[in-house]
This record gives C-alpha cells, structure tokens and sequence, in this order.
C-alpha cells in the first residue's frame, strides 16, 4: 500500500507541476501576442503604453511564478522522499518528547521553508515591483516587518499548535472533531481581534478627514443598512503603490479602509462605488459563506486525516518511517495541496461569481459608470493585464476579466 501511495503522490506532484507550468506558459504567449494593441473596449481609457506596461508585469511574474513553483516542489519531495522531515525527526526525538518535540518538529519546516521563500520574497518585491514602479518598501520596513511577522507567529502559533497536538492526542479517535471546533474559534478570534490588535502593528490607520467624502459614504452606508466602527484611511503608500478598499471584522468592530493610495486616485464617486462593490460582499453574505465553506471543507480534511494518521502506509508512502502526531499532521499538511490543487477552478469560478454579484449591488447602490472609471483606472495603475488567456483566466483568477467586467457594468 506504501508503494502505492508513493506511485499516486508522485504522480499528482507530475501532473500539477506540468499542468501549472502550461498554463504559464499559455498565459505568457497570449499576453505577447496581445502587447501591441489596447482592447477595443479600453482603447479611448488606456494609453498603449499602460497597457504595454501591464503586459510586461504579468509576463514577467508569470515567469517568476515558475521559479517559485520549481523552489516549491523541491523543497517538498526533500522533506518527503529526499528524507527530510525524517531527518528532522531523528533530531527533535533524541532531545525532546511530547508536545514540546511536536511543536519543534512543526516550527523547523515553518522555519526551512520561510528561510527558502526569503531570497523570493526579496526578489518579487525588491526587483520586479520595483523595476515596474510599483514598490516603495525599504530594506528597514522589509526587515520590521518580517520581524513582526516571525514574533507574531510564535506568540499566536505556539500556543494553537499546542492545543492542536495535546487534542489530538488526549480525546481518542474522535480527536478531529475537537481539532475542528478549536480551528473555528480560533480563526473567529483572529478576525475580531486583527483589526485593533494586529493591523496597527504594520500600518498607521488614521480617520478619514475628508468631510465631504465622509458624507457622502454615510450615506451610502445609510443606504445599504451598513452600521461600522469607523472609516480609516491606511498608509498602504508605505509599501506600495497598488491600491485598495476593504472593510473588516464582525459585528461592532466593522471597519471599513481606504488605501492612501486609492484616494488619491479616485475621484469621490469613484469612491462611492469601489465601496459599494465591497458592501456587496457584505450584504449578500459572501463573507459568511466563504466562511462557512472553509470550515466545511476543514472538517473534511480533518476527518480524513483523523483516518490517515494511524496507517502506517501513509508514513512509509511519503517517505517517513516513524510514527508520531507531529509528522502525521505534517505530512499531511505538505501532501494535501498537491491533491487539492485541481479544486482550484472551482473556487475560481466561485469567487467570480460572487464578484460579478457585488457588481450589480454597486450598480443599484451607487454609479454603475463611476464603478467602470474606478475599475479602469485600478486595472491601469496596478498594471492588471487586459488580456490573459482564457484559460489561466478560468483556472485562477478570482476576479473576471476586464472586458466581460466592464461589459457587464455597462449593460447594467
């Protein structure tokens, strides 16, 4: 059965490897072909330079994308069939038992593979972004935040994933139903407490202190039945410069943020409607949906494991010849995403049509052609292709292409 699994996993690593470096490679070529022309439905709002732009950026981290995949997968068959997470094993064991081995053996591959995504994430933000005018972090704030990042996970991540291990260790074969209840709480818990408590920690959140652009999103506010703790402008400038709106939160600690960089752009009604867009979201419960099917699918994926984690066939067959709760949950943690890959376009087209609702909220709630000019001038000032290939569209992107987008707005 060890053999067999070994077959099946490295057959799906193969499979989505390739499947993901063709789409990549489709998506670069339609992009080129299409550099040298603006669509025909932006070719009176975007100059042919912008659009140009725009190709280059996503060629170029298109291209980049198969470095990371190529990084992502070795680092992946290492820990498994290279012996890695063995090794690792063998080392944690000889000094430590019980939970504090379990949380060592967890926090060194968190460690590996931040340690390797590191000299990436400089890469992408330090050489593509900025060759494209887009990055404006420095080497300090790059370094703060990582930092921040790091105490972060061990002052929130060590405690959870004691309480993960000690359940799954102390309640018997039932152990993932209490996994699961712990993992809801826990994530409801960090969307009511990241707004005041960790947010601030990255960025200055200040009032909006435009009067009249304050009135006239109350009034929206008003409109849609929408009650929030406040409206926040965020220095999203400090890092970069793509903008953005979000509101966050549950219940009284709904807040509702502007990226500096997006007021600057956007003329008021703009504004209006970016919002709108995102109450949207709100209001016909995408939110709450989305939550609730990721804690579906967790309960899935926790009982599945709860039936995995005692085969030995499912240690031998990823490489690893002990037993222990630590490798079991870690093995699984690092095998899923191979198989649950080809969800993808799934969730893509759920994402999309949820997009294309918030849409049409915007539209009966706000200006449904100051909703289009926001729309274009985010797609030219954040460099979003207005060409990909229909395909890669399909399979990833979470929003919907440009034109059918507008299309639609228009029609509305």
């Amino acid at each position: 059965m060890d053999s067999v699994l070994a077959l099946i996993f490295l057959t799906a690593v193969s499979a989505s490897s390739v499947l993901r470096l063709w789409l990549a490679q489709r998506q670069i070529a339609h992009v080129i072909a299409h550099r040298g022309a603006v669509p025909a439905a932006f070719a009176d709002r975007i100059e042919l330079d912008a659009h140009q732009k725009a190709a280059d950026y996503t060629v170029t981290r298109t291209r980049f994308s198969r470095t990371v995949l190529a990084v992502e997968m070795t680092f992946l068959l290492t820990l498994t069939f290279g012996g890695g997470l063995q090794s690792l094993h063998d080392f944690w064991s000889a000094r430590l038992d019980g939970l504090p081995y379990g949380v060592a053996l967890v926090f060194s591959v968190a460690f590996l593979s931040a340690l390797i995504d590191l000299p990436l994430a400089l890469y992408r933000q330090f050489v593509i972004e900025q060759s494209f005018g887009f990055n404006r972090m420095t080497l300090a704030t790059f370094c703060a935040d990582l930092a921040k990042q790091t105490a972060l996970a061990i002052v929130i991540g060590t405690p959870a994933l004691l309480a993960v291990l000690w359940l799954m260790e102390s309640m018997g074969s039932g152990w993932w139903v209490y996994v699961w209840l712990f993992w809801c709480a826990f994530n409801l818990l960090i969307v009511f407490v990241y707004p005041t408590w960790i947010a601030p920690l990255f960025n200055h959140f200040a009032p909006l202190d435009d009067a009249a652009l304050r009135a006239r999103v109350e009034a929206l506010l008003a409109r849609c039945g929408f009650a929030s703790s406040g409206l926040y402008v965020m220095d999203g400038s400090k890092r970069s410069s793509h903008g953005n709106a979000y509101f966050t939160g549950f219940g009284k600690a709904k807040r509702i943020v502007f990226f500096d960089t997006l007021l600057d752009r956007l003329q008021p009604t703009e504004v209006e409607a970016v919002l709108a867009h995102e109450l949207g979201h709100f209001k016909l419960r995408h939110v709450l949906k989305r939550i609730g099917l990721l804690f579906a699918l967790s309960l899935v994926v926790l009982a599945l494991l709860g039936q995995l984690i005692n085969a030995p066939w499912f240690y031998d067959g990823l490489g690893v010849h002990n037993r222990s709760t630590a490798l079991g949950l870690l093995l699984f943690l690092l095998a899923s995403p191979v198989f649950s890959f080809l969800m993808t376009p799934l969730l893509s087209l759920m994402s999309r049509r949820d997009e294309f609702a918030a849409d049409r909220y915007a539209a009966e709630n706000a200006s449904a052609m100051s909703l289009v000019s926001a729309l274009v001038k985010l797609y030219e000032d954040n460099a979003a292709t207005l060409t990909p290939d229909p395909l890669h569209s399909l399979f990833y992107d979470s929003h919907p292409p440009a034109a059918r987008r507008i299309a639609c707005l228009q029609a509305a």
